[in-house]
């Protein structure tokens, strides 16, 4: 485990040592109710950071600040991946175990196997070749930082996409977090197909709007724990998540190259 306070001197310190090239992983919506998560993975010609005096942490940034970004690093890029995991998925499997297996996804997908990956705060077991978690990597490490901006920009657009098809919920402003807002719309309306069965808030609104889950469903400890969430009321394909899904996850492989 690496501290995120070499200020881009990581990747050039493994480039030096002929480990490279060196790959960045990172995610967005980890912490959202709706909604897919989004995982990339991004190679940079050693020094690009210098050529790229915007990139950060991409939650840091302004959403125009992004998009630039997001043009410079798919223009200079030496290989990149986006992975789009749906909800349905992390419902079935729990978030964290489809985090990690994302990562190696999008590792997967790229055209060429890197000789060293950095992944921004969770240690990745199963990739393709040497890796090191980096605490805060997405402000420490140019490839971290621009797989972050790749992640993000690609699921801020799909959601826009989403608030066209279910505009009652203010995809387009909150993105799928848990906002007020959002809280309030759920509450309102109850979930749709695209939020994440799973999570406690959303099994609530579920079950005060007597709907049942479109996919099967492993619910959090959150939502197991929560008294207002009845399991039977969510549908017959309700589990809990004492059942492990890693095992499964494991053996999944694939996903889609976006460029």
């Amino acid at each position: 485990m690496v501290r995120g306070d070499l200020f881009w001197g990581l990747q050039g310190a493994l480039d030096r040592r002929g480990l490279g090239p060196v790959a960045g992983v990172d995610e967005a919506g980890r912490g959202a109710c709706a909604g897919p998560l989004v995982v990339a993975a991004c190679v940079l010609r050693p020094g690009d950071a210098a050529r790229l005096p915007e990139l950060t942490d991409s939650k840091v940034l302004t959403a125009k600040a992004r998009d630039r970004v997001y043009d410079r690093v798919v223009q200079r890029a030496v290989d990149y991946s986006v992975i789009v995991i749906p909800a349905a998925e992390v419902d079935l499997f729990g978030i964290h175990v489809m985090n990690l297996e994302g990562m190696r996804r999008a590792v997967s997908a790229l055209r060429n196997t890197p000789g060293y990956v950095l992944t921004d705060g969770f240690r990745v077991s199963g990739l393709p070749a040497p890796s090191v978690p980096v605490i805060k990597g997405d402000k420490a490490v140019a490839c971290v930082a621009a797989a972050s901006v790749l992640a993000k920009v690609t699921r801020d657009r799909i959601m826009s996409d989403l608030h066209d098809v279910h505009p009652h919920y203010g995809f387009d402003v909150h993105k799928g977090y848990s906002t007020t807002d959002h809280g309030a719309a759920l509450d309102t309306h109850g979930p749709s197909p695209v939020h994440r069965w799973s999570y406690a808030n959303v099994a609530t609104a579920a079950a005060a709007h007597r709907v049942r889950p479109p996919h099967p469903v492993v619910l959090t400890v959150a939502a197991l724990e929560n008294p207002s969430v009845p399991i039977r009321a969510l549908g017959p394909y309700v589990g809990n998540n004492e059942r492990s899904a890693a095992g499964t996850a494991a053996k999944s492989r694939g996903g889609a190259r976006i460029s």
